[in-house]
């Protein structure tokens, strides 16, 4: 179950994501759902499956500001430094060996915040 306690012990900063929701919890684990949900994790991952490096630094750029500014910490740190490793891509550029672990990381962090929906 979604809650800010199972959040924080998965090393989300949720007081800083609550203060930014006026210390609304239903509107910030709301927000936080919807988060997970992100349609922009689905087209990270077909960017990186495909070694699209300008598409996935897109998507993780987007995911950096959502997730950073919910202080999803264990979501946001991936994200984040896969962002600046992509900075700069152009179409056509092949994405760097270095992003497959970031993303993993992300990915992985992912399936494990999305457990506290089922």
């Amino acid at each position: 179950m979604l809650t800010v306690d199972e959040l924080k012990a998965r090393g989300s900063k949720v007081e800083e994501g609550l203060a930014r929701c006026m210390n609304n919890e239903e509107f910030y684990l709301r927000l936080v759902g919807m988060a997970l949900r992100d349609k922009s994790f689905d087209t990270l991952r077909a960017a990186v499956a495909s070694g699209d490096a300008k598409t996935a630094f897109e998507a993780s750029h987007a995911l950096k500001g959502a997730l950073s500014n919910l202080a999803l910490t264990p979501l946001a740190e991936p994200a984040s430094a896969l962002t600046e490793l992509l900075r700069g891509a152009a179409a056509g550029d092949p994405l760097p060996p270095e992003a497959a672990p970031l993303a993993d990381a992300l990915f992985a962090a992912l399936a494990d915040h999305l457990s506290l929906l089922a």
